[in-house]
């Protein structure tokens, strides 16, 4: 039963994404916008049927405390980039020129990226939406799954997304306000890292063992 009450929400959440790409191009008929949809439904419900429903109270309020302001505000850039993809290819073709194939390698980028966050989520319990020391639910250091070959893989999940989101729904200019968010993914794992190294017992030892924070082979 804990798990069914996430079902609405995240059927809500993938309705209001379809109505932000469609009512902004005013078209219903736009396969790449629908097929971005399905992916993000079948993957939110996915996390649903897999991840510990527990993660979700934390991840909506963290430490029994609402999630501030500043991570609200950090959904303004991706409903713009929901606004200005659906403008973009529906009614302006400002720079809707994405070729088919590309626009389908970009939605296996999106969908790979759902998988790795998801994969993450279910291996890690204590994937919260901030940067604490869980102790009121027994945090512990996880090493499994992708965590043992990169020390963040939310972080590349979301790069992942990021990068191919606005390719996938055909839309070039759609991808500034989301790519122009990047660099604070950089800033976020380095100073998780760092709290992560001072406070989190046996985390220094394994920063030495698995030697990337987010780019495998890379940094």
């Amino acid at each position: 039963m804990e798990r069914l009450r996430w079902v609405l929400p995240t059927l809500v959440m993938s309705a209001l994404i379809g109505g932000i790409l469609f009512g902004s191009a005013g078209r219903w008929d736009i396969a790449a916008f629908w097929l971005y949809l399905l992916v993000w439904t079948l993957a939110a419900l996915v996390s649903v049927g897999v991840l510990d429903p527990t993660l979700y109270g934390e991840r909506m309020s963290p430490g029994g405390k609402r999630i501030g302001f500043w991570y609200w505000l950090l959904m303004v850039p991706l409903i713009a980039h929901w606004v200005v993809a659906g403008l973009d290819v529906g009614r302006k073709h400002w720079s809707d020129s994405v070729p088919v194939w590309l626009q389908g390698i970009g939605l296996v980028g999106f969908t790979a990226g759902f998988g790795l966050i998801v994969w993450a989520m279910a291996v890690n319990r204590f994937f919260s939406s901030v940067v604490r020391i869980q102790s009121d639910r027994g945090h512990q250091l996880v090493t499994g799954g992708p965590y043992g070959w990169i020390r963040h893989p939310g972080y590349l999940a979301a790069l992942l997304q990021g990068i191919s989101s606005g390719i996938a729904l055909g839309s070039w200019v759609s991808m500034i306000p989301v790519v122009g968010m990047l660099p604070l993914l950089f800033v976020r794992t380095v100073r998780e890292d760092r709290f992560l190294r001072g406070n989190l017992p046996g985390y220094l030892e394994y920063a030495q063992r698995v030697r990337y924070r987010m780019l495998p082979g890379i940094w």
